[in-house]
């Protein structure tokens, strides 16, 4: 009751800044550049033509089965304590680095990772357990003790460390500012609902050859409630909340809306800094250029239906589960293709 009581304080106080902040949705937060000059000297990419796209193997994603974990020994090295879901670092046997992430954006994210990566997007090497041992695990971990069973982790995601980060990206950021592949990003972060598209969840890999690699690294926040709604199990693969949200919410001639990224629920106004950060991000889902949107349409038309199922079989979800996700996912690609 005081909880309501202070809440409903804190939004009287609030009003009169509100529609201020609302009607501004397209000025982002800044993230400054971490190299000297806008590149350093090295080539961006944000976008790689998936000209195989009918023939990606979805269930295996974009690691493939060279990436994917081995059977054998995997050995605790330090708990993460950054972002809200628990996780911890593992070594494997041939000394590969890997990040587990445990509770409920597990299974979301191995999906979205799938999805992202056949569109020509750049994803991280994302793959689920229902269980995993981890040699010298703790006795007591901070965060995610209560799925941890004599050594024994339940329903996991595991994400290959085979990549140096480089730095992260602002979505309003040059170099990719109003061209058609990021357009087609922002239409991504709107088809998997991923509320959670803060600029710090962006990333920068070094390639091999020095190319700066552009990629969204935390996709758990998709697959349900077309915004951090409250309880947060609504918001992150939750089939029945993803089946009934909005998705196109605006069409013209010239551009298209989506519901997603939505702005949060107001009980998220108790973390204010949160709330109007969330809400700073409603124009990455406004006013993409028609042309994009339907360009995009057309290139996962070529996915087939087992292809899009077998990214949520990854995930562990369910047949039954699956099929739904799917076929969600596939009524959205159809409404963009006839754009």
């Amino acid at each position: 009751m005081a909880l309501t009581r202070n809440l409903f304080v804190f939004l009287l106080l609030l009003s009169p800044v509100l529609p201020t902040v609302a009607a501004n949705p397209g000025k982002a937060r800044k993230t400054e550049p971490s190299t000297a000059g806008p590149l350093g000297g090295h080539h961006p990419i944000l976008w790689l033509n998936p000209a195989d796209i009918g023939s990606r193997n979805l269930f295996l994603g974009p690691g493939g089965q060279k990436h994917q974990p081995q059977q054998g020994m995997f050995s605790f090295l330090k708990e993460d304590l950054n972002g809200t879901n628990p996780k911890f670092d593992v070594k494997d046997s041939a000394d590969v680095k890997w990040k587990v992430k445990m509770g409920a954006e597990a299974r979301p994210e191995t999906a979205a990772s799938r999805l992202i990566w056949a569109a020509g997007y750049f994803a991280d090497d994302d793959y689920f357990l229902d269980s995993l041992h981890v040699e010298d695990l703790p006795a007591h971990l901070k965060r995610g003790q209560k799925l941890v069973h004599n050594g024994t982790v339940v329903n996991v995601r595991l994400k290959r460390e085979n990549a140096k980060k480089f730095g992260t990206w602002a979505w309003k950021e040059y170099p990719f500012t109003g061209t058609r592949e990021l357009n087609g990003l922002r239409l991504m972060m709107a088809l998997i609902n991923n509320w959670d598209v803060k600029d710090e969840n962006n990333a920068i890999y070094e390639a091999d050859n020095g190319d700066r690699v552009y990629l969204v690294s935390d996709l758990g926040a998709s697959f349900g409630t077309a915004g951090a709604d409250w309880p947060l199990t609504k918001s992150k693969g939750n089939l029945k909340s993803y089946a009934h949200s909005k998705f196109l919410t605006r069409v013209t001639p010239e551009f298209v809306e989506f519901k997603e990224p939505a702005r949060p629920a107001l009980i998220w106004l108790v973390h204010p800094g949160d709330f109007f950060r969330r809400l700073d991000l409603e124009w990455i889902g406004k006013q993409i250029p028609r042309a994009d949107a339907k360009w995009m349409g057309g290139l996962l038309s070529q996915l087939s239906s087992t292809q899009i199922h077998d990214a949520f079989r990854a995930a562990g979800y369910t047949p039954q589960q699956a099929d739904g996700f799917a076929a969600v996912v596939e009524k959205r690609i159809a409404a963009l293709k006839a754009l």
